[in-house]
């Protein structure tokens, strides 16, 4: 189709059209909401959260949506008949600046089309980066997308002046890549990640990095996806990988016909990612049935159900690998009551006070081998419907 780029001067027509192509990609976000703000032309400011927990608001832009691929998901794809443009590396500086002095942003994420060529793109997206950093003395947060198949000197120099970079797979099969992304490879994208990690060791410098996976575009099943998510963790090619439900934005023949994206797909991906990555539990642990995550039980308690010969657990003497295995006890929690049990007794007044949901707990638990006041008569795998309803359902994290 026909593509006509706006030839404009104008930053804020180009911050229109730039914010919105930029707006699907939830690797910077984790939620996809604008920051409110009570100027409206401040297209393009969105919360990020920090591993700290804190909010922080960025822009988050692309530094041009004129891209040579035709992943047939994306907004910005080749084929579109969308409005087009591209900033200079100047113009970029300059609104982030402008915005950062104001404070309406305390960083930026930058993304882009591959415009020419990877390198070509990301020489020009590190440009504007430099101006930030060493011109204006820039001291804000920088999310830098990595484009798949940059050159290792390229990406190195991304590490040295970014917070924080990312590389997205976006699928996690070849045939789901060749299927709906053909310019896209696997090998590629892996490779990609592995040199932003190899930067990372050689300048010393605590750089975090991360990858985007579709959910529902591809039939690839739960455990096809928290494989491949199980080997960046464990060749520790990524800190984190964000779980974004597809959402249909383009008519295509191959693309699925969905009436709502799959949200609470994307949320049940989440907890079973933590469950791999902090929990101790494995992928067989996780998908001992079926090849997909139940969407009425979260994975830790539907594994406690099928699971009553290792309950109930003692509060009282536990060590912490078995309390964490608790449906209701995360791991602040499981670490607070080993400590407080060191100089005083668990008790129910106690585990109230460290907010452990007690409706939930309460059947998996005993203290100093007594059980909590619950219901004369129940079976562990009676509880499954008492969980399962979206109204009665409690969460895990």
């Amino acid at each position: 189709m026909l593509n006509f780029i706006i030839k404009t001067n104008d930053l804020f027509t180009k911050l229109s059209i730039l914010s919105q192509a930029a707006k699907y990609d939830k690797i910077c976000t984790g939620t996809g909401k604008e920051f409110k703000t009570d100027k409206s032309f401040l297209n393009g400011i969105y919360y990020t959260y920090l591993s700290n927990g804190k909010c922080m608001p960025l822009l988050k832009i692309l530094y041009t949506n004129i891209c040579k691929n035709d992943c047939k998901y994306c907004y910005n794809r080749r084929a579109n008949d969308i409005k087009r443009t591209i900033f200079s590396p100047e113009e970029i500086a300059k609104l982030s600046v402008e915005l950062y002095k104001k404070g309406y942003i305390k960083g930026l994420f930058l993304s882009s089309g591959i415009y020419h060529s990877s390198d070509d793109t990301m020489e020009l997206m590190i440009k504007a980066i430099e101006i930030l950093r060493k011109i204006y003395d820039f001291k804000g947060y920088i999310h830098l997308k990595i484009l798949p198949g940059t050159s290792e000197e390229l990406i190195k120099k991304a590490v040295i002046l970014a917070n924080r970079v990312s590389c997205n797979i976006e699928l996690p099969t070849q045939k789901s890549l060749k299927f709906l992304a053909p310019e896209k490879d696997k090998n590629e994208l892996i490779k990609t990640l592995a040199l932003i990690k190899k930067a990372k060791l050689e300048i010393e410098k605590p750089v975090s990095s991360s990858t985007q996976l579709i959910i529902g575009a591809t039939p690839d099943n739960d455990k096809t996806i928290l494989n491949l998510a199980k080997s960046l963790y464990k060749n520790k090619l990524v800190k984190r990988i964000y779980y974004s439900a597809y959402i249909p934005v383009n008519n295509d023949p191959e693309l699925p016909k969905i009436d709502k994206s799959p949200y609470r797909r994307e949320h049940r991906l989440y907890q079973a990612d933590w469950l791999i990555r902090f929990y101790g539990f494995s992928l067989d642990e996780i998908f001992s049935d079926k090849e997909n995550l139940d969407l009425e039980i979260d994975p830790k308690l539907k594994w406690a159900l099928s699971h009553p010969e290792f309950f109930p657990v003692d509060l009282a003497k536990s060590d912490y690998w078995e309390l964490i295995r608790v449906p209701g006890i995360g791991i602040k929690t499981a670490k607070k009551i080993i400590e407080i049990r060191k100089t005083s007794e668990i008790n129910e007044g106690v585990l109230k006070k460290l907010g452990i949901p007690l409706k939930k707990a309460m059947y998996f638990i005993i203290i100093k081998g007594k059980p909590l006041k619950r219901p004369s008569s129940f079976k562990i795998n009676q509880l499954t419907f008492n969980f399962s309803s979206e109204k009665k359902s409690v969460q895990l994290f």
